[in-house]
């Protein structure tokens, strides 16, 4: 339940940021990346799961999964630090995801 919460605000939140990042392109171009993600979590379905939020909250899309499920590849409309993006996408996403699927 606490995930699915998790999902919605950032739901909300992020189509926010995207709407404010379209509107204020003239300004500022958002910085769109793709960005590798190392992965702790393999449980199939968790991976599934996880490839659901990601394409689901707005500003990121799930490009591809490495063969041996280690890496998973987004692209992002707008990040500023890659390696706070990836450590936020761990502990909101993966994290919990890791503690429902083991």
């Amino acid at each position: 339940l606490r995930l699915i919460l998790t999902v919605g605000m950032d739901v909300v939140h992020s189509n926010m940021q995207v709407g404010w990042g379209v509107l204020r392109a003239h300004w500022r171009m958002p910085r769109g990346a793709f960005v590798a993600i190392p992965l702790e979590l393999r449980a199939p379905a968790g991976l599934a799961a996880l490839a659901t939020i990601a394409t689901v909250v707005p500003g990121t899309v799930w490009c591809e999964l490495a063969l041996d499920r280690s890496v998973a590849l987004l692209h992002v409309f707008d990040v500023p630090d890659e390696a706070a993006f990836i450590a936020h996408f761990k502990a909101r996403y993966e994290r919990p995801l890791i503690e429902i699927f083991g």
